[in-house]
């Protein structure tokens, strides 16, 4: 009011000039007037103002519903047998009897490997057991009538056996010139051609078998799944077969489901002593050959289903530095509380919360940066885009013609 008072004391001041000289001017007056009524009005009372309305929300309100619980494991396709075919003697190969990439059976001819130099030791073999043979049929009588003596009678039946024993050498050695399929599966590429020198034991193979029917999912965990999935295995959590076993799905690269559920088999598990993990192998059924040997697949391993299960929206849940889950949740009187959660896993878009969370919790998904704990909010409904997009009839983000 100092403003205001001084203004007045101008005012009576500048009029007492006028009255007693007279020399001021009417509009000088006038404007001296309209000064003061000036800083009369600066000084009237401003009300403060009104506070801003609470921010706009959107909530998802959790239920507690039945939920499947699955845990979905990356891992390889390896052959159920492997065999790789090597010679057993030394030559050249005649022929390759095999269509590469294709199937072949157990004791199919692969390779020929040229038969001549054992067909022709065999040959020998058989003359000089024969020539044995003769011999100590010869000394048999002569020794029981003490012609010749016991002992040249022993040496010729003892050359006679090494006779025979050479003989099934030989015969071994021919065959083996026909190089044979070990099992019955499918072939890959040679990597021998015809006239190349092998020898018996070489390094190199010439060429690999594999049985894919079934084959093997091994997938690499830490040693805690193992023993998780084991204890739910035998209070009959997983899902099993008619035998009894874990069943598991597999889930093909381009996320298609595969056709043939397979078996978790406990029994193929090593552990790794430098990492601590273990890997579970799954015998999958492959009748039409889908799957092949380093194909990348995901397991599916069915653990039963969890009642009342409580799911939160993933886009509702933060995570700390240190990894700590937490969300904010609008409470009856649409104030934000800020709730600490423990999660077990995703499911989908959401999280399994096993605490922080009870059915009818309205979690906020949109406008977090507007909600602080304690404060009031409007929450609403959250709507997922294909929603406003059918109502609206434009896409999401874009306003409606008008």
């Amino acid at each position: 009011m100092a403003a205001v008072k001084a203004g007045i004391g101008t005012f009576r001041y500048l009029s007492e000039i006028q009255h007693w000289g007279g020399e001021l001017a009417a509009g000088a007056t006038v404007r001296l007037a309209v000064l003061a009524v000036a800083l009369l009005s600066g000084c009237e009372h401003k009300a403060p103002p009104p506070a801003p309305p609470p921010p706009k929300v959107s909530v998802v309100t959790v239920q507690a519903q039945a939920v499947p619980i699955t845990t979905e494991l990356p891992g390889r396709v390896t052959g159920y047998r492997t065999a790789d075919v090597r010679p057993q003697v030394n030559g050249v190969i005649l022929k390759r009897l095999f269509v590469e990439g294709g199937d072949v059976k157990a004791g199919q001819q692969l390779y020929q490997i040229d038969p001549a130099p054992y067909q022709a030791s065999y040959d020998s073999a058989v003359a000089a057991a024969a020539s044995a043979r003769a011999l100590a049929d010869r000394y048999k009588p002569l020794a029981e009538a003490n012609a010749v003596s016991k002992q040249d009678y022993d040496n010729a039946v003892a050359s006679h056996l090494q006779a025979q024993a050479a003989v099934e050498t030989a015969h071994i050695n021919l065959i083996y010139t026909r190089v044979l399929s070990p099992i019955t599966g499918r072939i890959g590429r040679s990597l021998i051609t015809e006239g190349a020198l092998v020898t018996a034991n070489q390094a190199t193979v010439l060429a690999t078998v594999q049985q894919l029917d079934p084959v093997y999912v091994d997938v690499t965990q830490p040693s805690t799944t193992l023993l998780r999935l084991e204890r739910e295995a035998t209070a009959g959590l997983l899902k099993q077969n008619e035998a009894g076993k874990a069943q598991v799905q597999v889930r093909l690269e381009d996320g298609t489901e595969y056709a043939h559920p397979g078996t978790l088999e406990f029994s193929e598990v090593t552990v790794d002593q430098g990492t601590g993990s273990v890997t579970l192998r799954a015998l999958v059924p492959n009748p039409e050959r889908v799957l092949l040997p380093g194909m990348f697949v995901r397991e599916v391993i069915q653990e039963g289903v969890r009642e009342g299960a409580v799911l939160a929206p993933q886009q509702g849940v933060s995570h700390d530095p240190k990894g700590h889950p937490s969300a904010l949740v609008v409470a009856a009187d649409n104030t934000v509380e800020s709730r600490t959660l423990k999660t077990d896993r995703a499911i989908g878009d959401q999280w399994l919360v096993t605490s922080g969370l009870k059915a009818g919790d309205r979690v906020i998904v949109e406008g977090t940066q507007f909600a602080k704990p304690g404060a009031k909010v409007v929450p609403e409904e959250y709507r997922p885009p294909d929603e406003k997009t059918a109502e609206t009839g434009a896409p999401a983000g874009q306003a409606p013609a008008k």
